[in-house]
């Protein structure tokens, strides 16, 4: 087991192995909240639709647009894959399912 120091100095190294772009960081950052319905319309999709094409409950996308309930951190990283790379998520779903 390393000691502090030991972590300390690879925590360094690693920081400036970022900085120098030679490595991306571990930590992604997730949103606390997701606007649903400002992705949902740049997509130019109904909820149902929406919810049809990215394997999510239509009742699930209603009740986070109306905010009686929200997106766990799970469906917030979905949400922001799709409003960045909806393809992606859509290849995913065919390759799935076949």
């Amino acid at each position: 087991m390393a000691s502090f120091g030991e972590e300390l100095i690879q925590s360094a190294r690693e920081a400036l192995e970022i900085a120098q772009g030679k490595a991306t960081p571990a930590f992604v950052h997730v949103p606390d909240e997701v606007d649903v319905a400002a992705i949902r319309k740049r997509k130019n999709m109904s909820q149902e639709r929406f919810a049809r094409t990215f394997g999510l409950a239509a009742s699930a996308v209603r009740d986070w647009e109306q905010r009686r309930r929200a997106p766990d951190r799970t469906a917030r990283v979905l949400l922001m894959v799709i409003d960045r790379n909806p393809e992606a998520v859509c290849a995913s779903l065919d390759a799935a399912a076949q």
